[in-house]
């Protein structure tokens, strides 16, 4: 059977109406073309950097970073002063930081030049003769490295404004953003590698259709009904719901969920980003491309309350996340078949799959 060339189709691959629209055909998972422009296009996004709290030492590598982006970065502790800089050395392009460290200065251990912790060049045996040395191009490049509540993010698009973006989070759980005080948990820290192109985590991610059916044991942590899903701009919220006497927020009587049961905030930032809300604290999800169909899967935990750790549908991330790895690689063996192109969006349940699509077409 043949396909339709995805060039020969329409300029609108996905339809705007979820009624009537058509999933995301094969193409754009299983082919180099579509994957290259995707990672150009996640360059230019938001990018999850960490959380201060784990940002103990002076000079800490940022490797995830390095396969979204295409750069190795570092992140550095000046007094106050935080910064992202190339961690590449502006002489031969040596690889400066390999492993989080303090110290005064970055030194490269090739040829033993030195920079400052803000990136400016500080000092190069055996270049007394150079002329017109150094100028502005001796010193590291930085990204901006954007700051909301702890969290850090960078992008190669200097336009990008991150308070727009997370906006939808901070109007939905103000209140609980205002007595913040997460601490990076390093011992809950996971990271998988799948054999899935990443698009097809972030589908499965962004519907609750498929709970039931792979997660027996989540399904009974969540309440039977209210399970909804929201979508923003830049963003999709998934909330699930507590069975009674099961731990949940303590929302306040002014906030928009006020009076309701919330087990957790299942929220996606596009496009490859998750921060799960939970009583205990936050689990931040970053999905990282490494080819067309392998994935690297990294969870951070962000504990507030430890005591909340092991109850509700918090306590439940290693099984949930194996049996999603489980559905994604079976869905990636299923794409490659020539007899499967795409399929229909349940408009009840696959809001989030459908508005994900039509933002990574456009």
């Amino acid at each position: 059977m043949m396909w339709p060339n995805i060039e020969a189709m329409s300029e609108v691959i996905i339809d705007p109406d979820i009624r009537v629209a058509q999933t995301l055909p094969s193409e754009f998972y299983t082919e180099e073309f579509h994957f290259t422009e995707q990672m150009e296009h996640m360059s230019r996004s938001i990018q999850f950097v960490g959380h201060s709290s784990e940002f103990t030492s002076d000079m800490t590598p940022v490797p995830h970073l390095e396969s979204v982006l295409k750069q190795p970065l570092l992140r550095t502790n000046l007094e106050s002063d935080k910064h992202l800089l190339a961690n590449v050395c502006t002489h031969r392009g040596m690889i400066l930081c390999h492993e989080e460290k303090n110290g005064k200065s970055i030194r490269c251990t090739y040829h033993g030049r030195t920079f400052q912790k803000n990136g400016k060049m500080k000092n190069m045996p055996g270049f007394e003769d150079v002329e017109n040395y150094p100028t502005e191009s001796d010193d590291l490049p930085s990204l901006n490295l954007m700051h909301w509540h702890g969290f850090e993010f960078t992008s190669f698009d200097p336009s990008l404004e991150l308070e727009s973006i997370l906006q939808p989070i901070e109007e939905r759980l103000g209140w609980w953003l205002k007595d913040l005080n997460l601490k990076h948990d390093a011992t809950r820290d996971r990271k998988w590698e799948i054999n899935a192109n990443w698009i097809l985590y972030v589908d499965n991610y962004l519907e609750g259709f498929h709970i039931p059916f792979v997660h027996p044991e989540l399904n009974e942590a969540l309440a039977k009904d209210g399970y909804s899903t929201e979508c923003y701009d830049h963003a999709v919220l998934q909330i699930g719901m507590a069975n009674k006497d099961d731990v949940c927020f303590n929302i306040p009587d002014d906030a928009i969920d006020a009076g309701k049961r919330v087990a957790a905030y299942y929220w996606w930032i596009y496009p490859n980003m998750m921060m799960n809300i939970y009583p205990w604290g936050v689990s931040m999800n970053i999905i990282v491309p490494t080819s067309v169909n392998t994935t690297e899967i990294l969870f951070k935990s962000y504990v507030q309350n430890p005591e909340l750790l092991n109850v509700g549908a918090g306590a439940l991330l290693d099984k949930v996340e194996l049996q999603d790895q489980y559905v994604v690689e079976g869905c990636m063996r299923g794409l490659q078949s020539q007899l499967y192109h795409r399929g229909r969006y349940s408009a009840t349940h696959e809001k989030g799959v459908h508005h994900f699509h039509m933002k990574l077409t456009r």
